[in-house]
């Protein structure tokens, strides 16, 4: 290929691009690179240890937690449930509105504090240890290697050609995995559509056109990324990967290699007495299991990167080695990058890591918290939401009154049926229309059309133009002397034409 030809095809958006050429002859060799990195796929090999065993504790609670809360029932009802349709979310022994919305972003705030104090303390254990990727990952490795066998036997398989064997091996895997997405989806689904009347219908595939949408769209999501896409997901879709280095200093925990330790590293037999400074060497046998075990096929002796994780599969993986060898454990551990260079103890990792932005995010998670418990705590057991009729702002009625129209929307957030009195306040010479009792059932939402009106004379002292107002409900209560008990006031205005 000549040059110009080579920069003509650069220019038009190929994905090959020509390199410097070398002309050692009169033909000119060509060297062609890619512009996409070929991907390589890892095959992490199984192992076991106390951090393994966190690891899998963790994925039996959270999918214990999100299979089985659906299937919770509360007060005869589902115990968390999120019913788009009828604008009512259930949780536990709460109703929430859409009006509540406040809850849900002060629960994201708390979120998100609790992610950067977690990072700035302790690095990517959340990544490692509870992120859906990683517990799905896991889940799916953990079919694949029932059926398909360890490391060498995958890729053994993988490498072999077709036959009937390989064949039947591949499609278990295949069809243990779909089972697994459809039922995810199914149960994502159950949090917006009662499960109990959603498996009902999965026997007769009667699901409307959403949920057969939700159903397939995530099972698709985590069929694709568990199965297939694994570390990718992590490593280039993932945008925590990218900022978490804002929130990581010298003091935050990460998994890290003793380099002064271990290094020059090298082989050596295994039963030698030798100590291995004897050697000339360090404890690093080199074997190279830290890299086959890790999921994202990264090598931990090359220093903090950005793609690991914190699973600690390679922590595991090299204490069985140090123990195998007669050398004390922690080789690779977790450690922070002063801990490694100034020889830290654990209490002194202790200490540094109560360093001011760790205080900081600490006291404001803490103080968040405490005031979205508080809010929940005192909440209202109803609320009413006030809108103007405008198609009338006012007109005149019988004996020269002034009347102005409102609907209430009066919302039930109790588990038992309420009965509320609605009044009107602020202004003299105010009053409804006619009284207004309303009963609601349980978690019921209503809309009330209200009629105010002013007398003439209070119209004229009060003058033209809009006034404020209020709307009182009060919630019956029988054990009150006045049989009335907590009340609501929501402003609003009462205009008086020109």
């Amino acid at each position: 290929m000549s040059e110009p030809a080579a920069q003509a095809l650069a220019a038009s958006g190929g994905k090959q691009a020509t390199a410097e050429t070398a002309s050692t002859s009169d033909d000119a060799a060509t060297a062609v690179i890619s512009l996409y990195q070929k991907h390589s796929k890892i095959y992490p090999r199984s192992v076991t240890g106390r951090f393994v065993n966190w690891r899998w504790a963790l994925v039996w609670a959270t999918q214990i937690v999100f299979y089985g809360l659906p299937w919770l029932q509360w007060n005869g009802r589902q115990a968390l449930l999120f019913d788009l349709v009828s604008r009512r979310f259930y949780i536990f022994g709460s109703v929430l509105y859409p009006q509540d919305f406040i809850f849900l972003t002060g629960l994201l705030v708390i979120s998100a504090l609790s992610l950067f104090l977690f990072t700035a303390v302790a690095g990517r254990l959340w990544c490692g240890y509870a992120c859906p990727q990683t517990v799905y990952t896991e889940i799916f490795m953990w079919i694949e290697r029932r059926i398909e066998g360890d490391r060498l036997a995958r890729m053994k398989l993988d490498q072999s050609p077709w036959s009937l064997k390989k064949f039947g091996r591949k499609a278990a895997k295949q069809t243990a995995w779909i089972v697994l997405a459809l039922y995810t989806g199914f149960t994502f689904v159950g949090y917006f559509t009662p499960i109990r009347t959603l498996w009902a219908e999965a026997f007769t595939l009667g699901f409307g056109p959403w949920e057969w949408f939700w159903v397939n769209f995530y099972a698709f999501a985590t069929y694709g990324n568990a199965g297939f896409m694994r570390e990718q997901v992590c490593k280039y879709m993932c945008p925590y990967a990218r900022f978490q280095s804002a929130m990581f200093d010298r003091d935050t925990l990460v998994i890290g290699y003793d380099t002064e330790r271990g290094e020059p590293r090298g082989s050596r037999p295994r039963k030698s007495t030798i100590p291995p400074r004897e050697r000339g060497l360090g404890d690093c046998i080199d074997c190279g299991l830290c890299v086959q075990v890790c999921p994202t096929g990264i090598d931990i002796r090359k220093g903090l990167q950005y793609e690991c994780i914190g699973c600690a599969a390679c922590v595991d993986v090299c204490d069985d080695v140090m123990d195998k060898m007669n050398y004390p454990r922690g080789l690779v551990r977790y450690a922070t990058q002063n801990a490694l260079r100034e020889h830290y103890t654990g209490k002194d990792i202790v200490r540094h890591a109560l360093r001011p932005r760790v205080l900081v995010y600490a006291a404001i998670l803490v103080a968040v918290t405490i005031a979205l418990l508080v809010s929940m705590a005192t909440r209202s057991s109803f609320r009413v939401d006030v809108v103007r009729d405008r198609a009338s702002l006012a007109r005149l009625v019988d004996e020269g009154r002034i009347e102005n129209l409102y609907r209430l929307q009066i919302m039930n957030a109790a588990e038992q049926g309420q009965r509320y009195r609605v009044g009107v306040s602020g202004l003299p010479g105010l009053s409804l229309a006619q009284p207004i009792d309303v009963t609601l059932g349980a978690a019921e939402a209503r809309w009330v059309t209200v009629a105010v009106r002013m007398e003439p004379q209070a119209a004229r002292q009060a003058g033209p133009g809009a006034h404020p107002m209020a709307f009182r409900i009060e919630l019956r209560d029988d054990r009150s002397a006045s049989g009335w008990g907590a009340a609501l006031n929501e402003k609003s205005t009462f205009v008086v034409p020109r």
